[in-house]
């Protein structure tokens, strides 16, 4: 094997790494951009109940 052709090999692979990265990101960025949130909620909060949580019950014991 020649040194060169690892090298270019190695350069090539990070490039596609590279471009394939900033292709999820632009998705991502057009996803985010696309996505409806409903007024005065906060997305992190969506979806959780305030106030005693059920009890797990345990098994084995």
């Amino acid at each position: 094997m020649q040194p060169r052709s690892n090298k270019r090999q190695k350069e090539l692979a990070r490039l596609e790494r590279r471009k394939e990265k900033d292709e999820r990101r632009e998705q991502r960025k057009k996803e985010r951009a696309e996505r409806v949130v409903p007024e005065g909620e906060d997305p992190d909060l969506a979806g959780i109940v305030p106030g005693p949580q059920p009890k797990v019950e345990e098994e084995g014991l």
